[in-house]
């Protein structure tokens, strides 16, 4: 397998190890936050400035590598401020320090982003792409599984011993950031891109990108607005009478699927065009929150989440293959930076948009709004040329 090249391999393991530390501490985060004085509110107003953060800075530098013309520091900065923002948020439980530990965090995801998914784009052929950001998903989720994992087995052990996992999350971090540093740039690195970087500057990018690019992350950010937080899903399984357990359970049952999937569908991608089972994947996640508006049982929401895994296999690599692929080498990053740039904005509105359905009109209607526009969004993709 050729096609997995040193560098691929290095950027999936940091991947990996960096969403250990993450997913550690993604089922405790909420919990933690109450416990030293958060309200609910405060909470989302941190995760909306975080998510805001990552969502501007991944445009920003994804430009920034472009113009400079290199990827390595960039991801090696990205994931060093990842790392330490682990144990920052142990430090002090001051509102103000937890906001920056917090912001620290994001903003080394919008940092290394673009430059990432250059560096792997750059490691692979149009043939090849499904396969090389199928992989790295592959690896990246396989984290999510084990992150969760490990939190359950240390809360078992040592109950309400939040701080301490903060700290234990820093080690997975920091062998990430040992490995960053065999990273190397290609010696045929692309050209600099001679646009002067700054803040919104992607913004001009979406302007003079290729027709095909525009096309592609429109229909990719409509999908994104009713794309909404997997923390939805959990509180429909909730809502349905299933414990703490059963729920944490069937979310890492989920990443595992995808784990285990994203990188022979993205095999398959490159046998049958990305397109087809991007496509497939859309059809997938209508399914899922249709069955999701349904009452049902353990096995029925089971057998959701199997789907919903799927989906993400489906598509989570491989839309970023398909924009690497229109975008020109020279703006890779600035191009994959200018998508998740929107796409992180899109979340926080999708979220915020069937919290306020839910709210209003029930879960059924929130699922039920969300396939239906899925499923517009599945047509839109099925009629739009290559």
């Amino acid at each position: 397998m050729k096609y997995l090249t040193k560098t691929v391999w290095i950027l999936s393991f940091i991947s990996l190890l960096t969403d250990v530390a993450s997913e550690m501490l993604y089922p405790v985060m909420p919990i933690y936050l109450k416990s030293i004085g958060f309200s609910i509110l405060l909470i989302g107003i941190l995760e909306g400035v975080a998510e805001a953060t990552a969502g501007l800075s991944k445009g920003y530098f994804g430009n920034l590598s472009d113009h400079k013309g290199t990827r390595a520091p960039f991801v090696r900065l990205g994931y060093l401020m990842s790392a330490i923002s682990k144990p920052m948020m142990a430090m002090m439980i001051y509102p103000v320090w937890i906001f920056f530990a917090r912001t620290i965090d994001r903003l080394g995801k919008g940092i290394r982003t673009g430059a990432r998914d250059a560096m792997l784009s750059d490691e692979s052929t149009p043939e090849t792409k499904g396969r090389v950001f199928g992989f790295h998903r592959s690896m990246d989720t396989l984290g999510a599984v084990m992150g969760p994992a490990l939190a359950l087995l240390f809360l078992h052990f040592y109950p309400g011993s939040y701080k301490q996992l903060f700290l234990w999350a820093f080690i997975p971090g920091m062998l990430a950031i040992l490995l960053s540093f065999y990273l190397k740039d290609k010696k045929n690195a692309p050209k600099k891109n001679t646009s002067s970087p700054g803040l919104l500057n992607f913004l001009k990018y979406w302007k003079k990108s290729p027709v095909a690019y525009r096309r592609l992350v429109a229909g990719l950010l409509v999908f994104t607005l009713v794309n909404s937080s997997d923390v939805f899903l959990l509180l429909k399984v909730k809502e349905a009478g299933l414990n703490d357990t059963a729920t944490i359970g069937v979310y890492i049952f989920y990443n595992l699927i995808f784990a285990i999937a994203a990188f022979p569908l993205g095999m398959l991608a490159d046998r049958m065009g990305l397109k087809k089972i991007f496509v497939a994947g859309l059809l997938l996640f209508v399914i899922v929150y249709a069955g999701m508006a349904v009452k049902g049982s353990i096995a029925w929401y089971g057998f959701l989440f199997l789907l919903y895994g799927m989906y993400a296999a489906a598509t989570e690599g491989i839309s970023k293959a398909w924009v690497s692929n229109i975008a020109s080498r020279s703006d890779t990053a600035t191009a994959i930076g200018t998508y998740t740039a929107f796409q992180s904005i899109c979340t926080m509105l999708a979220s915020a948009l069937a919290g306020w359905i839910w709210f209003q009109f029930g879960s059924q209607a929130a699922f039920l709004v969300t396939a239906a526009v899925g499923f517009l969004v599945f047509l839109y993709f099925l009629a739009m040329r290559h």
